[in-house]
C-alpha cells in the first residue's frame, strides 16, 4: 500500500500517528529560529521587528505571522512544539497537509487579532509564541476525539473534552484578570475561539461572505428590459406530421358530408373547415403571384 503524502515514517508517535509532512516543519523552523536567537546569531533586538505588537502593526505588518516563530524561551518553544508533536499529526492525517496549515495559521492569526480587541486590558505589549495556535489545535483535537486521554503531567488521564473546557476556562478567568505572570492568556484565548468557529461555523461564514461579494447582477433598467426569444420553428418533421393529421381530419370530415350531409357536422367540425380553406387559399395566393410566364 502506498503511504499518504503527508506521512513522513512509519514510526508513531503520541496518539498512534506517524510524524507528519507540516508538523515536523513547523517543528523545526520554530527550533531553529530559536537557536539562531539563542546563539547571538540573530541579534536580540529582532524580537521588536518579529515580535506582533498592536501600536507598531501598520509599520511592522508583517509580524501578525512572524511572531508565531519567535518564542521568549527554552522552555517556552518546548512545551508548544510538544503540544504540537502529539496533537498535530492526528489532525493533519485526517484534514490534510493544507488544511491543516490553513488552520495553523488562521488561529494564530486569530489570537493576534484578540490582542487588537483587547487592547484596552493588554496594553502596548510585544507578543511572541505559537500558544495561539497551539491552542487551535488543542481545540481541533478535542472536537474530533473528545474522549481520547490526555495524561495530565504524564499521569492522570483527562478526556480531550474536559481537558480543553478547563484550559479555556483558566484562559478566560485568567484574561478577564489580567494576570501579571507575563503570558499573553489572551492570545491563548483568541486561538481556542478562533479555532472552534473556524471549524463550526467556517463554512457558513465562508458562504455568507461569498453571497456579499459576488451578488446577482441587478435587472435592467425600465424601458430597456430585453424582449424574451421568439419559439424556435417546429421541425420539418413535426409539420409535416401535423399537416398530415389534418389531411385525415378532413378526409374524416368529407366521409361525413357524404354519409349524413353538411347539416350532420358539429360547430367545431365547421370551423376546422374553415380554417383548413383559409390556410389553403394563403398558400395558394403567393403561387400564383410568382408564376413566370
Amino acid at each position: 500500500m502506498r503511504r499518504p503524502a503527508y506521512q513522513t515514517g512509519g514510526v508513531r508517535f503520541g496518539h498512534g500517528f506517524p510524524m507528519s509532512r507540516w508538523v515536523l516543519r513547523l517543528m523545526i523552523a520554530n527550533f531553529a529560529i530559536f537557536l539562531l536567537m539563542a546563539m547571538r546569531i540573530v541579534p536580540a533586538g529582532a524580537v521588536e521587528w518579529l515580535g506582533f505588537a498592536v501600536p507598531g502593526f501598520l509599520m511592522r505588518p508583517w509580524t501578525i505571522v512572524t511572531y508565531m516563530f519567535v518564542h521568549g524561551g527554552f522552555m517556552h518553544v518546548f512545551m508548544n512544539m510538544l503540544a504540537l508533536f502529539f496533537f498535530g499529526p492526528p489532525l493533519e492525517q485526517k484534514w490534510g497537509s493544507r488544511f491543516f496549515l490553513r488552520f495553523y495559521l488562521v488561529t494564530g492569526l486569530g489570537a493576534a487579532a484578540f490582542s487588537v480587541l483587547l487592547y484596552s486590558l493588554t496594553g502596548p505589549t510585544i507578543m511572541v509564541g505559537a500558544s495561539g495556535a497551539i491552542f487551535g489545535i488543542l481545540v481541533a483535537f478535542a472536537l474530533n476525539w473528545p474522549d481520547a486521554k490526555i495524561y495530565l503531567y504524564f499521569v492522570f488521564p483527562v478526556p480531550a473534552k474536559w481537558f480543553v473546557a478547563a484550559l479555556g476556562a483558566f484562559t478566560l478567568l485568567s484574561t478577564v484578570q489580567g494576570s501579571a505572570d507575563g503570558v499573553a492568556h489572551w492570545a491563548h484565548l483568541g486561538g481556542l475561539v478562533t479555532g472552534f468557529v473556524y471549524l463550526r461555523y467556517g463554512d457558513r461564514i465562508g458562504r455568507r461572505a461569498h453571497s456579499l461579494l459576488y451578488k446577482e447582477r441587478p435587472a435592467a433598467p425600465r424601458g430597456r428590459t430585453r424582449r424574451p426569444a421568439p419559439p424556435p420553428d417546429p421541425t420539418p418533421r413535426r409539420r409535416r406530421r401535423a399537416d398530415g393529421d389534418s389531411l385525415d381530419e378532413v378526409d374524416r370530415i368529407l366521409d361525413k358530408i357524404r354519409a349524413s350531409g353538411m347539416d350532420s357536422l358539429s360547430a367545431r367540425e365547421r370551423a376546422f373547415l374553415d380554417e383548413v380553406s383559409r390556410q389553403y387559399q394563403q398558400t395558394k395566393g403567393p403561387r400564383k403571384k410568382t408564376r413566370t410566364h
